[in-house]
């Protein structure tokens, strides 16, 4: 790691925990609706809103109405995505050298899962396959009411340990309406017009014929690219305009706008730990959260930037340099920008795999093995790192309850978290939010490379590399990433509909659980802290977390991770 790059993360990383507190704050009065100053204008459409949709703000909702709620909006989102992308001609200018076609109907119910999920898992070309009705209308809009309900739901989350004695935990429709309304809309409507004002396209303009420099013939897309480029960050989703996605020049043109897209990827997940902190009355356990996310964080940089900056030995031995020098970037520059360089494309993909967004702006297929492995690694931690709006705070805290439980039982301490306690019907849901991820990644890995479908994906990846191409999309799939490796094709049935199985179980698999406790810690009174409480908001109980979170996903994932990138490293340096 040289000192430009050490700088760049380090700035990062101070104008990150710079926004953690004031982000959190307004996010504590947004949901507890309490006074903004975004009130006077967004109260009324509020307000009209309610009417409209026939919703009474102040009637709450038990976590099992809270729960079908989301799940009810999840599939109307999906089901209106599908028709739209089945009927796509129907809305189409004229243009000749854009007239996409209708989708399969198993590529558009994947493809609709994806958004609805917050996962944006691409198995098409968006500037090739989507005319701009069925980017705006089905993707961007999806991007704000897909990350809405995942931060509704974290909110509600919060609520749990917030309350004692209560049956309910928030109303969805209120929480989803704030959320976009005080959140998600204003913040991309500024960032759109800095895209915009750096070079991002924002229009509905014919694509444009011209001749290169060389005399080739090429047509250049138009659309309204910036709308969806800011919200696909922010909104925790991913799915850029273009195929390239963030190494795309019109959806990521300069240093600025890549570092506006990797902080809008962190920072309101950043700010979740403080809001959470806030409202349960613990704000030394939200920066507690907050360190030991920041810490795992800081590792996977680090990690990843000496991965990529060892370069590849196979090409060393054939006598071409890879140290840095005035003439080259040195490392493993294969599929990153150049206008990136290596540290800021370390800086995004280790943000966009932790943030539950793959908004690559370089080809991860083209990482050293280990570097991939960092980035399947964050994505194995569950979403605990940051991770996607609303879905990486309740990660995270499922982990603490997990490190309550086993800590207690190892110093006989009660089994108590923030005032509350850990009985036999917390313990289980507990145990089936862990096992969730490692059920579903590892068994549908498993079907895809005992199965011709599923090796069949293989088309330019084998060996351990395609092992971990498959895990690799799997994990992306189940994390509502994205993220995946290029020179692996899933436009077939079999990972259209395996992929949507993933995708289905990480949005919905792991809310449910979380939405049950919250239902039953709200349930619960606070119990006062006494001599037999185990601190949670300390050095030691950081470390715990720490420890049963590589526990957790070590014991669940090293075979793979071994036979995988590690495997494919040792290839490559003998």
């Amino acid at each position: 790691m040289n000192l430009i790059s050490l700088l760049q993360y380090g700035l990062f990383v101070l104008v990150v925990s710079a926004c953690v507190k004031p982000v959190g704050l307004y996010l504590t009065h947004v949901f507890n609706r309490e006074r903004t100053w975004l009130d006077p204008v967004l109260g009324p459409v509020e307000g009209w809103i309610y009417r409209l949709a026939a919703i009474d703000p102040d009637r709450e909702m038990d976590w099992q109405r809270y729960a079908a709620a989301f799940v009810l909006y999840g599939l109307l989102g999906i089901l209106f995505i599908s028709v739209l992308l089945m009927l796509q001609p129907l809305g189409q200018a004229p243009d000749p050298h854009h007239q996409p076609g209708p989708f399969s109907f198993l590529l558009a119910l994947n493809t609709a899962i994806s958004f609805a999920t917050t996962t944006t898992w691409q198995a098409y070309s968006g500037e090739s396959d989507l005319s701009y009705l069925s980017q705006s209308l089905a993707l961007t809009s999806q991007n704000f009411l897909a990350g809405g309900a995942g931060l509704a739901v974290g909110i509600a989350f919060i609520r749990g340990f917030s309350r004692g004695g209560c049956e309910t935990i928030g109303n969805f429709w209120v929480d989803l309406t704030r959320s976009i309304l005080w959140v998600l809309l204003p913040v991309s409507l500024i960032g759109a017009l800095l895209l915009v004002w750096q070079g991002v396209p924002q229009n509905v303009s014919p694509y444009v014929p011209v001749r290169t420099l060389a005399g080739v013939a090429q047509i250049l897309p138009q659309g309204p690219v910036a709308s969806l480029e800011f919200i696909k960050n922010l909104g925790t989703n991913g799915g850029g305009y273009f195929a390239a996605n963030g190494a795309h020049p019109y959806a990521n043109p300069t240093a600025l706008t890549n570092l506006l897209g990797v902080f809008a990827i962190v920072v309101i997940p950043a700010a979740l730990t403080y809001t959470y902190g806030r409202m349960a009355r613990r704000p030394a356990h939200g920066w507690m959260l907050y360190g030991v996310m920041l810490l795992l964080f800081c590792t996977g940089l680090g990690l990843y930037d000496h991965c990529e900056r060892a370069g590849n030995p196979r090409i060393v031995v054939l006598g071409v340099a890879s140290s840095s020098g005035p003439a080259q970037a040195g490392g493993n520059m294969e599929g990153k920008e150049t206008r990136f360089g290596i540290a800021a494309s370390v800086l995004t993909e280790v943000a966009a795999s932790n943030g539950a967004t793959g908004s690559a702006n370089a080809s991860v297929d083209s990482n050293s093995p280990l570097g991939g492995g960092v980035l399947l690694t964050n994505m194995l931690l569950g979403e605990a790192i940051f991770g996607g709006l609303g879905t990486g705070l309740y990660s995270m805290v499922l982990s603490a309850l997990l490190a309550v439980f086993i800590t207690g039982l190892m110093i006989g301490r009660t089994p108590e978290y923030l005032g509350k306690t850990l009985g036999p019907d917390e313990a289980r849901l507990i145990g089936l939010y862990t096992i969730i991820a490692p059920l579903v990644i590892l068994t549908l890995s498993s079907v895809a490379l005992v199965t011709g479908g599923g090796r069949a994906g293989l088309s330019t990846n084998s060996g351990a590399h395609g092992l971990t191409s498959i895990l690799f999309a799997y994990a992306s799939c189940f994390a509502n990433n994205g993220m995946s490796f290029g020179g692996m094709s899933v436009a077939t049935p079999f990972y259209h509909v395996t992929t949507a199985i993933a995708m289905l179980a990480g949005r919905f698999g792991l809310a449910l659980p979380a939405l049950a406790l919250a239902g039953h810690f709200a349930r619960q009174g606070h119990r006062p802290v006494s001599s037999g409480t185990l601190p949670t908001d300390g050095m030691m109980f950081a470390l715990s977390l720490v420890g049963v979170l590589l526990m957790v996903g070590g014991l669940s994932y090293l075979p793979a991770f071994v036979m995988g990138p590690l495997v494919e490293h040792l290839q490559l340096w003998r």
